[in-house]
């Protein structure tokens, strides 16, 4: 049966149907792993002082109560967070004959992770991970200096005195990065402030201070770092034998 031509001529002219409305995309789901990769977002952009559930939970577009899941507390993103960076730690095969260069290079790359987001060595300061990405560089550390000839107890040890150092060095470079935005920040002092000020000291008082003022303010900060290092490690005792 044909289709009267008014019927076609009023379909032409219809408005069109309105478009059914496409499904709503799915959330992704909430895992620890995008806890974490959402707390170093913070991290990064506001500072470690930012970090907080409500925070996080924003970031990720959710509520507090999604993330509880996943997590204990607060304390619990210390956990996340330093295991989180840990993923990126490349360890060496130990080397017997490079054991000390080796340690150099992994307390190095843990350095730079921690001043690529402020303040967040805290984590590591106020936590014993068990994360096993934390674990599994604890034991890398340990396998070089074990290669490296130093006695178990010595060498645990040495590895808290190492990871220590390396916290507070970076916590320090935090600090004075963040105190240096504010403008009333008048102590956070220049090279060249300092030198002036050392060697403007009284003499009778600080003669040794004024005298080798520009060695006491000498090197960069990463000078330093492997400076201190290197005493540490250079030090340690090798096992007899």
């Amino acid at each position: 049966m044909s289709v009267d031509p008014r019927q076609r001529r009023a379909a032409r002219h219809a408005p069109p149907a309105a478009a059914a409305a496409a499904p709503a995309p799915r959330k992704k789901p909430i895992t620890a792993e995008r806890i974490a990769d959402a707390a170093l977002k913070v991290v990064a952009t506001e500072g470690y002082d930012a970090l907080t559930i409500r925070r996080v939970a924003a970031v990720l577009g959710t509520g507090p109560s999604s993330l509880y899941a996943h997590i204990v507390s607060k304390d619990d993103f210390d956990d996340l967070l330093i295991g989180r960076l840990y993923t990126e730690v490349v360890l060496p095969e130990p080397d017997p004959a490079a054991w000390r260069e080796q340690l150099l290079g992994v307390y190095t790359q843990i350095r730079d992770l921690y001043l690529k987001y402020p303040g967040v060595s805290r984590a590591a300061l106020a936590t014993a991970s068990t994360h096993l990405e934390t674990l599994r560089v604890g034991e890398g550390i340990l396998a070089i200096l074990l290669a490296g000839g130093i006695e178990p107890r010595t060498a645990g040890w040495a590895r808290d005195a190492l990871s220590l150092y390396v916290c507070a060095y970076t916590l320090e470079q935090s600090l004075v990065k963040q105190r240096r935005q504010h403008q009333d920040q008048e102590w956070v002092l220049s090279h060249e402030e300092l030198l002036q000020r050392f060697t403007a000291l009284p003499a009778e008082k600080f003669p040794h201070t004024r005298r080798h003022a520009a060695e006491l303010i000498s090197g960069t900060g990463n000078d330093r770092f492997e400076f201190t290092l290197g005493l540490l490690i250079n030090n340690l005792r090798l096992t007899s034998g």
